[in-house]
C-alpha cells in the first residue's frame, strides 16, 4: 500500500452543513450516517467546525430578564394657560370705534338700530345675543375673542351704513362755498353747512330727492323765502322753506324727522332738525347762494 493511501476499512469522514444540522457523509461515496455515530473501526471522527449560521447552544448561566429602559418618561408639559380676551369696547363708550361696531351687528341683523357711536343698553344687549349665540361668555362686553368673530363675519361698513341715522362728518366744502353767505350742500355727506366767508356757522343733516325727483346740483341763489309755506302741488307743509331753484327748497320735514333716510323729497333739500333750521331761516337772506355737489 502506497504512502498516504487508506486502508479498506478506514473511512474519512466529512461534515457537512444543511441549515442548522450538521450531516457526516462517508468519502467513499456511502451513504451518510443520519445518527452521528462513530463508524465502529476505533478510529477518531473528524472534529465538526461550527458554522456562524448556527444557533448557538443553550448557556448553563441563567438569562439576565430584560432591564426596563433606564430612561425616566418625561411628563408631559400642560399647555400655557390662555390669556384673558381684553376688552376692546364696553358700556358707556364712545366713538368711531362702537359706531363701526353696531354698523358690523347691523348688517347680519343683531342690531336694529341706526349707528350713534355710543354704548348703551341696546348695544349691550345686541353684543351679548351674539356672543351667547356662538358658544362665547356672554357678557355684554366687546372683546378682542368677539371682535374677531364679528370682523369676520361681516364686511367693512360703507360711510352711509356708519351714519345711516344720520349725524355724519360735513364733506370738504366746495370751493364755490368760500368767499360770501353760502349754504353749502354736499350729498356724499347729507349735509348742509351755513358759511359765511369760508367759516362754518352751523351744519345739520339733509336729505335729498329720489331717483326720480332728483335735487339738482349747481349754483343757485334764494329768491323766496316762506316760513309757513304749504306745498300747492302735493298739498305738502313745508315750513321755514327757502326756494333756491324752481319748486326746489331747502325747508323742514316733519317726515324726515320721524322717518329718517328711509324716505326720500321730491326734489327738496329736507332738514329734520327744526330748531337749527328755524336759526337759518332767520339769517339767511334772499340772494344768498346755494351751492349743491356731489
Amino acid at each position: 500500500m502506497g504512502k498516504g493511501a487508506i486502508s479498506a476499512g478506514a473511512v474519512a469522514v466529512l461534515v457537512l452543513v444543511t441549515g442548522c444540522k450538521a450531516v457526516a457523509v462517508d468519502t467513499d461515496g456511502g451513504r451518510p450516517s443520519e445518527g452521528g455515530s462513530g463508524s465502529g473501526d476505533g478510529k477518531p471522527r473528524a472534529t465538526a467546525t461550527r458554522s456562524p449560521t448556527d444557533t448557538p447552544s443553550t448557556s448553563s448561566t441563567p438569562r439576565t430578564p430584560d432591564r426596563p429602559d433606564s430612561t425616566p418618561t418625561r411628563p408631559s408639559t400642560p399647555p400655557p394657560p390662555t390669556a384673558p380676551a381684553k376688552i376692546l369696547m364696553e358700556r358707556g363708550d364712545h366713538g368711531g370705534q362702537v359706531r363701526e361696531l353696531q354698523a358690523r351687528l347691523r348688517q347680519i341683523g343683531w342690531f336694529y338700530e341706526n349707528p350713534t357711536g355710543t354704548y348703551g343698553p341696546a348695544t349691550t344687549s345686541s353684543v351679548g345675543e351674539f356672543q351667547a349665540k356662538r358658544g362665547l361668555p356672554r357678557t355684554g362686553a366687546t372683546d378682542t375673542v368677539t371682535w374677531q368673530k364679528l370682523r369676520g363675519m361681516t364686511r367693512e361698513p360703507t360711510r352711509t351704513e356708519l351714519y345711516a341715522g344720520g349725524g355724519m362728518p360735513a364733506a370738504k366744502p366746495d370751493k364755490r362755498c368760500m368767499t360770501g353767505r353760502v349754504l353749502c350742500i354736499a350729498k356724499s355727506s347729507r349735509t348742509l353747512t351755513w358759511m359765511v366767508d369760508g367759516k362754518a356757522v352751523s351744519t345739520m343733516d339733509v336729505r335729498f330727492g329720489s331717483q326720480y325727483t332728483p335735487t339738482r346740483e349747481g349754483t343757485f341763489s334764494v329768491y323766496w323765502k316762506s316760513r309757513h309755506h304749504v306745498s300747492t302741488l302735493y298739498d305738502t307743509a313745508m315750513p321755514y322753506a327757502m326756494f333756491f331753484s324752481g319748486g326746489q327748497a331747502v325747508h323742514y320735514s316733519a317726515d324726515f324727522a320721524a322717518r329718517g333716510y328711509a324716505g326720500g323729497s321730491h326734489g327738496c333739500v329736507n332738514v329734520r332738525d327744526e330748531k337749527k333750521i328755524a336759526s337759518l331761516f332767520a339769517q339767511v337772506r334772499k340772494g344768498d347762494r346755494v351751492v349743491i355737489y356731489k
